[in-house]
């Protein structure tokens, strides 16, 4: 049976800007320590985690040093080279969420998602439209980016007749959509597409400039259609530069579209959601052969490229057969049809919307070898620090609290607004341990390369919200009294196994009540501290028998009622309920502080023309039937 090839359609109706920290994923150390530092700039720059370097400034490379080089290996290639340590990662992990909520404020849709520490989607499509319909074509020249629908005001200027950055195809006429310069006949569909591309790449460059102004750091940034593409298309110029991927996107009579040409020259291991796996199963296919790969290094890579188009283009290639291919135990049903839209351009995958509180903290470190009780009890310890210090940070929010009684920030002599409070805004339900063991050597003397790894949950112990205590003293009962148990369960025996990695994850989050934006539901607490603060100026004491109203009033005006039973009949009487909700009125205090859910029905007022009680809720029928003729 032959193989089907399901028609794709692309939707090219969104706008999708890829930002990514100009050195990439681990090089956003050397841009934190840059940005601390500025001179590092100009230096050969790298940052060391236990005996290899994970990152290196561009000045690094440019003398011989890359990542996952040995430590004494860059020092004798470049003995000038400054080298930092790396481990504690909070630093990089604060500038990353700082850039993050920096760029997020921009987007009117809220669709901003961040992937690891330095890449971040933002889907535009809304602005875009908004500000394509809003453009003179007459006066392209001098167009004006509209910043907020509420206030005309803000934003920029912006030259619309040319793409701003770096185009894909390159050489093209910024000033034209590529139809125009090329001979083909160019839609209203493609033309619609090009000037969308257009605003949004002015966008981009305002936004990649303001975050350079801003925050210090530089990016590089890629536009397109979809996520796939506009990351894809982003790495073609770098560093602190941006590059638009111009239509027409489908094929144009003979020609393939720009999507497909430009897909077609990539490596099949460097489309994002084909993995290292994949990739290499796909080259095996194509090859005939299995593809050779650099089993060496921790994170070896092929030594073999196949590209997109090889694949593509192989016999009987569709979506049928990647799914056997790629198919198997443990993998989701569907992956080929996913791979398959992959290397022909199309991604449908949204850009999550962005959220305060993380679905998950996750922390985690390799190992060439760890095969001993004392050293994964070490590393359990430093793990399970960095992952209390992540929770507090991701999980927690300081609340100025004014109106929380003055004993519960701090005592009565502070003022409460000097003294903020920590609260949780949500809080992790489970806890995962990870670990990958080592495979052991096969009868070749060569070590199968695997990815696979095993892990055991449990609840989260609830020491872990313990505010009072120390991260040291929890993380120390935290490894004692549930991580060493968790790791037996994986690893029943003190030895015969190794290790390559642990990881630790709190999961399973739930959002609390709480006032803040992102809470689940409202804190009532504060409402009933609220009403604490109220009625503790109406205190009746029992030994004296004596009540005592106290309505916040100078002097004389102060309402002094001197028995109990006084107390009680004023409120008891129908005029004098109503003298006591006056003294509350007059008391300056706001009746809609809180809300009771309480019914309210049985509230009686007398009828001034019969001298009956009616309810509340009857008064105005009542009246009516008075009005009503004989």
């Amino acid at each position: 049976m032959a193989t089907r090839i399901r028609p794709l359609k692309r939707d090219d109706r969104r706008m999708i800007i890829h930002f990514v920290s100009d050195q990439r994923w681990a090089t956003e150390y050397a841009a934190v320590f840059e940005k601390e530092d500025p001179k590092l700039r100009y230096l050969p720059f790298a940052v060391q985690q236990k005996q290899i370097i994970v990152t290196c400034n561009y000045e690094a490379r440019r003398q011989g040093l890359y990542k996952l080089q040995k430590v004494t290996e860059a020092r004798k290639r470049c003995p000038e080279a400054i080298i930092v340590l790396g481990e504690d990662l909070s630093r990089f992990r604060d500038a990353s969420k700082e850039n993050y909520n920096f760029l997020r404020r921009f987007a009117w849709s809220g669709k901003v998602e961040r992937l690891g520490f330095d890449e971040v989607f933002i889907d535009v499509s809304d602005m875009v439209d908004y500000n394509l319909d809003m453009i003179n074509p007459n006066t392209l020249h001098s167009s004006f980016f509209h910043l907020s629908r509420q206030d005309p005001t803000v934003g920029f200027e912006f030259d619309g007749r040319r793409i701003s950055g770096h185009s894909v195809p390159a050489g093209t006429d910024p000033l034209l959509p590529r139809g125009l310069s090329s001979g083909f006949a160019v839609d209203e569909e493609h033309s619609t597409l090009y000037m969308r591309l257009l605003v949004g790449s002015h966008l981009a460059q305002y936004l990649r400039h303001q975050l350079e102004e801003h925050q210090g750091y530089s990016s590089t940034v890629g536009i397109s259609t979809s996520k796939l593409m506009s990351k894809l298309v982003g790495n073609v110029n770098k560093p602190k530069a941006q590059t638009t991927l111009l239509p027409p996107y489908s094929s144009v009579g003979t020609s393939e579209g720009n999507v497909t040409q430009f897909l077609d020259s990539h490596d099949i291991g460097k489309i994002p959601g084909i993995g290292f796996k994949s990739a290499q199963r796909l080259r095996d296919h194509v090859l005939g052969r299995p593809a050779a790969f650099d089993a060496g290094l921790v994170y070896g890579g092929t030594k073999e490229n196949v590209t997109v188009k090889a694949v593509r283009l192989s016999a009987s290639m569709g979506f049928d057969l990647l799914e056997k291919l790629l198919g198997g135990p443990g993998v989701p049903k569907g992956l080929g049809l996913k791979v398959w839209g992959l290397i022909n351009g199309v991604d449908d995958s949204e850009v999550s919307k962005a959220k305060d509180i993380p679905q998950q903290i996750s922390i985690e470190d390799s190992y060439i070898k760890l095969d001993t009780m004392t050293a994964v009890d070490k590393e359990l310890r430093m793990l399970s620090r960095s992952l209390l210090s992540r929770i507090r940070a991701d999980l927690l929010c300081v609340v100025n609290d004014s109106e929380a009684p003055v004993e519960e920030v701090g005592g009565e002599d502070e003022s409460p607004d000097s003294l903020p409070t920590r609260q949780w805004l949500a809080y992790p339900r489970t806890l995962r341990l990870t670990t990958r063991p080592r495979p052991p050597l096969n009868p070749d003397g060569i070590r199968s390369r695997t990815f696979n790894r095993i892990s055991r949950s449990c609840d989260m112990p609830s020491l872990v919200l313990n505010l009072s205590s120390s991260i040291e003293e929890l993380s120390e009962r935290l490894v004692q009294g549930t991580l060493i148990p968790l790791f037996h369960r994986l690893h029943p025996g003190k030895s015969g196994w190794v290790l390559t990695l642990i990881n630790l994850c709190a999961t399973n989050i739930s959002l609390t009540a709480t006032n803040v934006r992102d809470g689940a539901g409202q804190d009532i607490s504060k409402m009933f501290r609220r009403r604490e603060n109220i009625v503790k100026n109406w205190k009746v004491e029992d030994g004296a028998n004596v009540a005592t109203i106290n309505t916040g009033l100078e002097g004389g005006d102060k309402p002094n009622l001197e028995a109990a039973g006084a107390f009680t009949e004023c409120v008891a009487d129908r005029n004098g309920a109503s003298e006591f909700q006056n003294s509350l009125d007059s008391s300056g205090e706001d009746n809609d502080i809180w809300q009771s859910d309480e019914d309210t029905s049985h509230i009686e007022d007398i009828c001034k023309t019969c001298g009956f009680p009616v309810p509340i809720f009857a008064t105005a029928a009542h009246d009516r039937f008075h009005k009503l003729p004989d």
